[in-house]
């Protein structure tokens, strides 16, 4: 874990070492330490309490470093169990994270009898209603659409909330979301804790945060710190696109993968490789934005369960879904937006297991590996042929 030299800039001087000293509530630890956490990490000894104090935080961690229970722990301290009100409302840009947040919530929170909605597109809006009317959740989480439908609709009632959570704060910001962002930001108290978490913060998301973020905490860690440790990052050269195909199927005769996630650049190409494998007797899901949502949640279901080992998708799934087993990730294309390559790389080796990105690399790839590289201070080295041992 990068504990010592983690934090490079910030204006949070406090480190709390231990949930024991957090004085958080007593059913609270009960929760954090049933679901497996031991000792705080770097993001969570330093975002945690400024967080519980009522601060406006902006925390930068990489994937698989703890910090979907940073906000989560921190609102189950500050919320008052026996009111039944949301109070703090969480966003995030898929609808996989948003019940990926919605799972640790209600984990963490076992012991508290919180109640918590996830709030998402592609599911049942009149179902949606319904069950907001009949839990009165202290905790929505959801994506923006939705969670904005909810509001104007007066289903979800602002009033109360006290902590707005933006997950994955560069892809909310981007484009697609500001707007919708802003206007949620318009329904809710203007006293309103806010609180940002993302892997990558550049120049523009730290400028729109000084339109409605007063004195933020900031917890950052410098561009080039941000490639993960504990994740070995090789390419393939295979010169031509149609060669990757079969580099790929090599790799899988060669490897004994416990689970790997492919990941490609459009919805078609999932089509397309996910029929290819299939026609030579490989065992392969897929997963993209426009399947249905309930077999997007079957899908997730399997993989998590491990009955389901290989899963080819695009940067739908790149960004949090936390799969315990990955070992193995293989970029098939390299990512359009090369801040999408932290967010894909993440998902192996996560929290400090050992983990395996190969990248496949035609003529043209090779200067986007040399940007990557330079972008995040990292090495990227030839694929060495005892790669099997090395997952």
């Amino acid at each position: 874990m990068l504990q010592s030299d983690w934090v490079l800039h910030t204006n949070c001087a406090t480190l709390v070492e231990n949930f024991d000293d957090m004085n958080l509530k007593e059913n609270l630890l009960r929760g954090i330490y049933a679901y497996g956490f031991e000792k705080p990490s770097a993001i969570q000894q330093r975002a945690i309490v400024p967080c519980i104090e009522g601060n406006d935080v902006i925390a930068q961690a990489q994937s698989g470093t703890g910090k979907t229970a940073t906000f989560v722990i921190s609102i189950l301290q500050r919320i008052d169990m026996s009111l039944k009100e949301t109070q703090a409302l969480i966003l995030a840009p898929t609808r996989e994270l948003a019940q990926q947040i919605h799972k640790v919530v209600m984990a963490l929170g076992d012991y508290l009898n919180c109640v918590c909605h996830a709030c998402i597109g592609g599911t049942n809006v009149r179902a949606d209603i319904l069950k907001l009317q009949a839990t009165s959740p202290q905790i929505v989480v959801g994506t923006p659409g939705r969670v904005f439908d909810m509001i104007k609709r007066k289903v979800v009632h602002p009033d109360c909330i006290k902590m707005f959570v933006l997950d994955e704060a560069d892809e909310m910001l981007s484009r697609g979301f500001k707007d919708q962002i802003y206007e949620i930001f318009q329904e809710l108290p203007t006293d309103i804790q806010v609180v940002l978490l993302s892997a990558t913060i550049p120049v523009d998301v730290l400028e729109v945060t000084t339109k409605f973020m007063r004195d933020p905490i900031r917890i950052l860690v410098k561009k080039e710190e941000l490639s993960l440790e504990g994740i070995r990052q090789f390419y393939i050269d295979v010169c031509k696109e149609e060669w990757k195909l079969d580099t790929l199927t090599d790799l899988y005769e060669t490897l004994t993968i416990t689970q790997a996630v492919i990941f490609v650049n459009t919805k078609r190409k999932v089509d397309w490789l996910t029929e290819k494998m299939k026609e030579k007797d490989f065992t392969v899901s897929a997963m993209h934005g426009d399947m249905e949502q309930k077999d997007r949640d079957l899908i997730m279901k399997e993989f998590r369960s491990g009955s389901s080992r290989v899963l080819i998708t695009t940067d739908l799934l790149a960004r949090g879904i936390d799969v315990q087993q990955v070992s193995l990730v293989i970029n098939y294309d390299l990512p359009a937006n090369r801040e999408n390559y932290i967010h894909r790389i993440g998902r192996s080796g996560r929290f400090g297991r050992k983990g395996v990105s190969i990248n496949l690399l035609t003529t043209e790839d090779v200067r986007v590996v040399k940007d990557i590289e330079t972008f995040y201070n990292t090495i990227i080295d030839e694929m060495p042929m005892n790669i099997a041992d090395l997952i």
